[in-house]
């Protein structure tokens, strides 16, 4: 049976401070959870009763094991999860200052083992008959993940539903000139790309929200989704669709697994055929009711607590 999403891309233990407003050099207790964004949104998807896989590698440690043991318990399937000997796990602390501030400290030298993702062990078939692949910007960010990621967008060839998270972050890459060769690659082989303004500026040169919009969808895809932060998100299609949503209403405790949610929802909804309004409200609310929370994989929504938020009009 073909899974509803597969995603690929980065995989680690998140080590979240247990006090909020203190700075990292004077927390005392942490919390350990699973986290990495494409894996996160796998979750995200779980969640929401769908069937999913990650493809990602850890280190052959203590941490590796955990990881495995939290995607089995999250409900997503691990058979592409491997080790990478002689690597670490890589572990990513936060500084959490509500509403609007978390620093996140990336501990991923010298290699992070999600980025020795091989093509030559990729199950092409099972990325080309999943209803929706997943990836990442920093999946493209070194080889052998660089190769691997094209390779698998190549192979899949636009069947299906084919998602491409912006995911710029600066200290995966010398500068955005760098990024923008490839990130113009995968989206010619994917049919909807998701991105805030920054991220929408290093794909294509443009911030302004319209403007990068259309920019995506010359740039090959089907549905551009561009993520305005305080003014909410803007989602348009080839075809002319457009949705426009504001924010859901939220006490933010930590903002940074919001994303994710969205994703996993963005996927649910794309898989149920829903027009983009209802998409883009479904996955606001879901990204709202983890930024009121403190970790990210864990606290991911279901469908009873997005519904409540929804009919709410806030997360409550």
């Amino acid at each position: 049976m073909a899974y509803d999403l597969i995603t690929m891309g980065r995989i680690g233990v998140d080590l979240y401070p247990l006090q909020t407003g203190v700075p990292l050099a004077q927390v005392s207790s942490f919390g350990k959870f699973l986290g990495g964004s494409a894996t996160n949104v796998a979750v995200a998807a779980a969640r929401l009763g769908r069937r999913t896989a990650v493809i990602t590698r850890t280190g052959d440690d203590a941490f590796g094991a955990y990881l495995h043991e939290a995607l089995q318990g999250f409900g997503v399937d691990d058979r592409w999860v491997t080790p990478v000997p002689g690597l670490n796990t890589p572990v990513t602390f936060c500084e959490i200052f509500p509403p609007d501030d978390f620093p996140l400290y990336f501990y991923r030298q010298p290699k992070a083992p999600d980025l020795e993702v091989d093509a030559h062990e990729l199950d092409l078939d099972a990325v080309r008959d999943a209803h929706i692949f997943w990836i990442t910007g920093t999946g493209l960010s070194e080889e052998p993940s660089r190769t691997a990621t094209l390779a698998a967008l190549a192979h899949r060839a636009k069947a299906g539903t084919t998602v491409f998270d912006l995911d710029w972050r600066p200290m995966f890459w010398k500068d955005p000139d760098a990024a923008r060769p490839f990130y113009a690659e995968a989206l010619r082989h994917t049919t909807v790309a998701v991105g805030n303004l920054d991220e929408v500026e290093v794909a294509t040169g443009v911030r302004e929200p319209q403007a990068a919009a259309q920019a995506l969808l010359d740039a090959g895809v089907e549905i551009a989704v561009v993520k305005q932060g305080p003014k909410g998100v803007l989602a348009v299609s080839r075809d002319g669709d457009r949705a426009e949503v504001p924010p859901l209403p939220v006490n933010v405790l930590n903002g940074l697994g919001a994303g994710d949610a969205f994703g996993g929802s963005l996927c649910h909804g794309l898989l149920e055929g829903w027009d983009l309004e209802k998409i883009m409200r479904h996955a606001n609310a879901a990204g709202a009711i983890v930024a009121s929370r403190l970790e990210c994989s864990s606290a991911m929504p279901t469908p009873e607590e997005i519904d409540a938020a929804l009919t709410a009009g806030a997360v409550l």
